[in-house]
């Protein structure tokens, strides 16, 4: 008789924690409660009586907004605390903010922060379950996740598949944490941007480092523009955003190394005119609203695993 899958993460805090068995499971349970986002009422109990609290030190839109929508759709109790109106301000550190909020009894605290490692701390001093929507360029889970659920539903399988994630690979929480899901998945990864935007050791994560566009692009199922972070470019690595452009950002022309069927993604917010051209942004190829709209699923079950576990 085979063995029961549970669910055996009580926080959620990067892509190396979990296994291929792990993922599929997430992205199983993500399909099960898309559904419900296309209902009249958009709300079921599943989650009544948590308490939901999102942490965010850094300004967000899609990531935040999903957690809050997913939260409420399945009738848990959801609370805001953002960078400025938080004790932070006042010279507060952010464990001392996580532990008065622990004392509330919070069920699950999403947590987004500037500096790498930060979900990891605060889920070594409290009680609640502990989500990374994003710490510094380490990591963003749920992002990847979503993403892995994007793919799968147009390619019908991740294994097998080249993956091609172009820009700003150093400062990326997102290239690391795809880089990782989708190895695990058993795609392949290529990865192409400017050299002083790309790791010295990026092999090591598992991903192939293209020498030229043709080869990162040549044969890829999925291609991923990343955002140009300006906010954590400390020193002039780039030319100009117009160089760039020219030289990395996806257009017709590049494009025409990928497959016929290839999808193309991007993690938002996407600059028109820098990482892409509009027409490709808005492309019957794009699936980018996609990744949206799979961002409060992936996000409902990540919150209904670690909130009932």
């Amino acid at each position: 008789m085979k063995k029961q899958y549970i669910f055996p993460h009580r926080h959620i805090l990067g892509m190396e924690q979990f296994s291929r068995e792990d993922i599929a499971h997430i992205l199983t349970t993500a399909e099960s409660f898309k559904e419900i986002s296309s209902r009249s009422i958009k709300k079921v109990p599943v989650l009544r009586g948590r308490t939901i609290v999102n942490l965010f030190f850094e300004p967000s839109t899609r990531t935040r907004l999903s957690f809050e929508v997913a939260a409420k759709r399945m009738s848990a109790d959801t609370f805001n605390i953002n960078a400025s109106t938080s004790s932070t301000t006042k010279g507060e550190t952010l464990i001392d903010t996580a532990r008065n909020i622990s004392a509330m009894h919070p069920d699950v605290i999403v947590l987004r922060h500037s500096s790498s490692g930060a979900s990891q701390l605060l889920s070594q001093h409290v009680h609640a379950a502990v989500i990374n929507a994003g710490d510094g360029a380490h990591q963003h889970p749920s992002q990847s996740l979503l993403d892995l659920m994007t793919v799968q539903e147009c390619k019908d399988r991740l294994d097998g598949l080249k993956i091609a994630i172009i820009g700003d690979i150093t400062h990326s929480r997102v290239a690391r944490s795809n880089i990782q899901g989708f190895k695990t998945m058993g795609s392949n990864v290529y990865v192409f941007g400017p050299s002083t935007l790309i790791p010295m050791h990026i092999e090591e994560l598992g991903a192939v480092r293209a020498r030229t566009f043709q080869e990162a692009l040549e044969g890829a199922d999925v291609v991923m523009a990343l955002r140009i972070q300006r906010e954590r470019l400390h020193d002039p690595l780039l030319p100009s955003l117009r160089e760039y452009a020219q030289r990395f950002g996806l257009s017709s022309d590049p494009l025409g190394w990928a497959k016929e069927d290839a999808i193309i993604m991007h993690p938002g917010p996407v600059n028109r005119g820098v990482e892409m051209s509009p027409e490709i942004a808005d492309s019957s190829r794009s699936v980018i609203l996609n990744q949206v709209s799979n961002g409060v699923a992936v996000r409902m079950a990540l919150l209904y695993l670690v909130g009932n576990a």
